[in-house]
């Protein structure tokens, strides 16, 4: 196993408790999605597995080795993460965006004057690429469209060439083709590229359509952990209980195309 997660827990100064007691598997090269409505859970499982959380509980291992302080520095040096609201500096090329995915792996006094070495803008160059966007590596993140932005996000998340790649609801505030362009663009890099993807999602159809298998998190518990294959609406239905589900099935309907 690449990843494993065991007992997990973390509350907050308010008196949330986002998880309670979650174990976890995820295996090398699979298509993990997460889903659940919001406040399930998922943010601060993701953000617990980089080190950005620190939980209550719990262990997480990580290639066989428990992440420690000590050793969380390996974890994010094989680790890219995909953020939600995409997460650029608006005043920056497309080309230093990316390559501010190197910034743990380079000479810190010059990383932070933007002086790469060929190597590695060469290598941003050819992310920039994989992602369909070479000809906007010099225009300002800020007049890129969304889903131009989210692409950028994806090639900085993979110019460090990580094992594991993290997507934090990376299509929640785009819309459904570019929702459906962003997922198959990171499912067809992990398949290409061996990687590991644990995707959050709230989209059942997009989990339904893209992951391999999909962990149902409701209340900071898992309620479902099964292959794409296996699941159906009655294991849906326990991720969103206690939630509006009317709403969530006529959503549902009209995603899937059931009636």
């Amino acid at each position: 196993m690449l990843l494993e997660i065991n007992g997990l827990t973390k509350s907050f100064a308010d008196g949330t408790r986002a998880l309670r007691g979650v174990d976890l598997s995820v295996k090398e090269g699979e298509f993990l999605v997460v889903l659940g409505p919001s406040g399930s859970g998922k943010t601060s499982l993701m953000r617990s597995i980089n080190g950005l959380v620190q939980p209550d509980e719990g262990e997480i291992h990580f290639e066989g080795q428990l992440v420690t302080p000590a050793t969380l520095p390996d974890l994010r040096q094989k680790t890219g993460m995909v953020f939600q609201d995409f997460n650029l500096v608006n005043n920056l090329s497309s080309l230093n965006n990316v390559l501010t995915g190197l910034l743990g792996s380079s000479n810190k006094l010059l990383s932070l004057l933007y002086l790469f070495s060929r190597e590695q803008k060469l290598q941003a160059l050819s992310c920039l690429e994989r992602v369909g966007l070479l000809n906007k590596a010099y225009a300002r993140a800020d007049h890129l469209s969304g889903g131009q932005k989210q692409r950028v996000g994806i090639a900085r998340a993979i110019v460090n060439n990580p094992v594991l790649l993290l997507a934090d609801e990376p299509v929640a505030s785009l819309d459904p083709i570019i929702s459906h362009t962003i997922l198959s663009l990171i499912r067809n890099i992990g398949i290409e590229t061996g990687k590991t993807v644990i995707c959050n999602l709230h989209q059942v159809d997009l989990a339904l359509k893209y992951a391999d298998r999909i962990v149902g998190l409701s209340g900071g518990k898992i309620v479902l952990d099964a292959a794409t294959t296996d699941v159906d609406e009655a294991f849906i239905r326990n991720i969103y209980h206690g939630h509006d589900r009317g709403i969530f099935f006529q959503n549902m309907a009209l995603n899937t195309g059931d009636k």
